[in-house]
């Protein structure tokens, strides 16, 4: 695929979730590899509603802006998610309204914030740990995703929001997507007895993938 058709796939890819309320106002960003130093971006501020792929940034691993519109300034622990998850090349930090709301509860298991019940959620993103709150911009959010990278596809940073990995812009938006649905219901069925996996089936699941 070429840079233009990935501005193209990255545009119309964040208008389908601003579409279904994935994304509000100028929240959330999106990135992908370009190449193995070089990532397009969404810039600071900017809609998922309302992106122009012309204007789209784009920034070395470095962290250093080569062209487009300033980048958001969460673009630094995509940085630190790339550096450490060689097989990621896409990722996608959504305020979703299911996810956000789980970000925000106490109690959280911090390894695994949804305890299994359904299996597309650990086919395609497996786990969710939950990095501690810290202020947007941190440049801690990228040094504790650092941590987890290797390990895991998928992130939920406390009283914030989800970050998705992918090995391209659709398999990230997928991940995302069905991160969001689980959240969903893990709220329809908290009034629920939930038949969870068991540990036999997710071992399974995990080496299965989809």
């Amino acid at each position: 695929m070429t840079e233009y058709e990935q501005r193209l796939q990255l545009v119309s890819l964040a208008k389908s979730m601003f579409d279904r309320g994935y994304a509000t106002g100028g929240a959330g960003n999106i990135s992908v590899k370009i190449n193995q130093n070089k990532i397009l971006a969404t810039p600071t501020g900017s809609s998922f509603g309302r992106l122009d792929p012309e204007r789209l940034s784009i920034v070395t691993l470095d962290g250093e802006h080569l062209s487009g519109d300033k980048p958001s300034k969460e673009v630094s622990f995509h940085i630190e998610v790339y550096k450490h998850r060689p097989e990621a090349n896409s990722i996608v930090h959504l305020h979703s309204t299911y996810l956000t709301a789980l970000s925000c509860q106490e109690g959280l298991n911090t390894d695994n914030a949804i305890k299994p019940f359904t299996p597309y959620f650990v086919m395609r993103v497996g786990s969710l740990p939950v990095v501690e709150y810290l202020n947007p911009g941190d440049k801690k959010i990228g040094e504790e995703l650092a941590k987890l990278a290797p390990y895991h596809r998928a992130y939920l940073l406390a009283n914030h929001g989800p970050v998705v990995t992918g090995k391209d812009l659709l398999d990230a938006a997928d991940n995302a997507e069905e991160l969001e649905e689980t959240a969903k219901l893990y709220f329809l069925l908290q009034s629920s007895c939930v038949s969870y996996l068991s540990e036999e089936n997710i071992a399974i699941l995990r080496n299965k993938g989809v």
